[in-house]
């Protein structure tokens, strides 16, 4: 047998040389991890003993059907008495729902409410002891670039971690039921079936979004539910079981005004809704809204964004007429709209 090389010689004596600094030294292995590798294990360790994997069961698509059908999902704890978040499209229509924490106890679950329109749902599984939950962020003051990360059970594989950042906000989305779902969350931080319902977190573990959809064929394309519209979701849910809506009819985004229309009509807010789309025949039409109208108030308070928007057509709003201030080219208008109730 030859010579061996020397760099093996060498090799072999800087591994043992390592081996014995960090077992006699003393250094700390958070030491050895970049600033980034912290910020990521920090915010998981803050949220993940939240999150939960959901089992569904149906009823048989059809007669033929022997059986029930089966599904999945994510969801998270955020209440100390056993309140969950998930996705709308993961248990609705479930007979039964089993969820398994992230300490392995199974529970039942009962079905609170879901709101098909921002695909989200409460469930409740009952607890004798404080269960550990994510804290609700915010999403109204989320930049495109700051750090996301997505935590669920896809495939069945639970506690998996996918990181990114925002890449866009105020998104449009149609959900299931096929409504638009507003003011939605774009990530690149990687979904698969099963991450729908568990929770997008920020660089200091609050819940800044309700993971909820990918585009089929596309890569690092991923949607979240904004948070703040979630927790407006769970309030409705809590009070009612489901979520009552003024509707007038239009599909809008989020668009910024220019600073000296904002001057010179002493508006309230810097951004308002453009009008994308006009229901034929809809309280919106009947009052003489138009599409690339832009949106400011309702009866006096701003309208900054598609959210906003949103939270103010509520059940109070419902066969009582309001006036709705546009931006049309060069006029301030204010519209009188009767909103109904929507409904499906």
């Amino acid at each position: 047998m030859g010579k061996r090389p020397s760099f093996i010689d060498d090799l072999a004596r800087a591994s043992a040389s390592g081996a014995g600094a960090s077992q006699h030294t003393g250094i700390d292995d958070d030491a050895l991890l970049d600033a980034y590798s912290r910020t990521v294990i920090g915010a998981l360790e803050r949220v993940q003993q939240s999150v939960a994997h959901i089992a569904v069961e149906r009823r048989a698509a059809s007669p033929a059907s022997h059986g029930a059908s089966g599904g999945s999902g994510s969801g998270f704890l955020f209440t100390p008495d056993g309140y969950l978040l998930t996705n709308s499209h993961v248990v609705h229509g479930a007979t039964q729902l089993r969820v398994t924490l992230a300490d392995g106890s199974t529970h039942t679950a009962d079905l609170v409410g879901d709101d098909p329109s921002t695909d989200l749902a409460v469930l409740r599984i009952g607890a004798n002891e404080t269960l550990p939950h994510a804290q609700l962020g915010e999403s109204a003051g989320l930049r495109v670039g700051q750090i996301a990360i997505a935590v669920g059970s896809p495939l069945g594989l639970a506690q998996t971690v996918t990181t990114g950042v925002v890449s866009a906000l105020g998104r449009s989305l149609r959900s299931n039921s096929g409504r638009m779902i507003y003011d939605v969350i774009q990530t690149d931080a990687a979904l698969n079936p099963g991450n729908s319902g568990g929770p997008l977190v920020n660089s200091a573990g609050q819940v800044i979004g309700v993971n909820t959809a990918i585009i089929p064929g596309a890569q690092a394309i991923c949607f979240a539910t904004a948070i703040d519209s979630a927790k407006w979701v769970i309030t409705q849910l809590f009070a009612h079981g489901r979520v009552r809506r003024a509707y007038i009819g239009i599909a809008g985004t989020t668009v910024p005004v220019a600073r000296k229309v904002q001057r010179y009509f002493d508006l309230p807010s810097t951004s308002g809704v453009r009008v994308m789309e006009v229901v034929k025949g809809s309280p919106a039409a009947l009052g003489g809204v138009r599409v690339d109208d832009t949106v400011v108030t309702i009866d006096g308070v701003a309208v900054d964004g598609i959210d906003a928007l949103q939270r103010l057509l509520d059940a109070s709003r419902i066969d009582r007429e309001v006036e709705i201030g546009v931006i049309r080219l060069t006029q301030r208008l204010n519209l009188r709209v009767k909103p109904v109730e929507q409904t499906g």
